[in-house]
C-alpha cells in the first residue's frame, strides 16, 4: 500500500511543481522551469488534444481530483472491507449459505437432576 501511495504521489508533486515553477517564471537558471517552455508545452497539448491551451490545466486538476477520490476509495475498501462486506450482507439480507435457524443459539441445559 505505501509503494501504491508512493507511485501515485510522486508524479502528483513532480507536475504540480513544475507547472506552479514555470507558471510563474521561477526558474532557477533551467530552461524546464521558464515561461516560455511552459507556453509551449500547453500550445503542444492544446493542438494534439484540439483544445485551448488555457483549458488544459482545469481538466487536469479535475482529472487529479477524481483520481485522488479513487485511490482513497481503494484506501477504505482495503482497511474495511470486512465491514463493508457485512453491511452489504445486512443489507440485502444474505445469509451466506445458511438461514437463520442453523444459527448456534443457546441451548438450555437438560440436565436438572443436580439442582437441588
Amino acid at each position: 500500500m505505501k509503494l501504491f501511495l508512493f507511485l501515485w504521489i510522486v508524479p502528483i508533486i513532480l507536475l504540480g511543481s513544475w507547472y506552479g515553477l514555470s507558471y510563474y517564471d521561477i526558474n532557477f537558471g533551467y530552461r524546464i522551469l521558464s515561461r516560455e517552455l511552459h507556453d509551449l508545452v500547453f500550445t503542444i497539448y492544446g493542438n494534439l488534444l484540439g483544445l485551448e491551451p488555457e483549458s488544459i490545466p482545469p481538466l487536469v486538476v479535475k482529472a487529479v481530483i477524481f483520481d485522488t477520490f479513487l485511490v482513497v476509495g481503494f484506501i477504505v475498501l482495503k482497511r474495511r472491507r470486512k465491514q463493508i462486506w457485512a453491511g452489504l450482507c445486512q443489507l440485502f439480507r444474505w445469509t451466506g449459505g445458511h438461514t437463520p435457524s442453523e444459527e448456534a443459539t443457546p441451548q438450555p441445559q437438560s440436565d436438572y437432576s443436580r439442582i437441588g
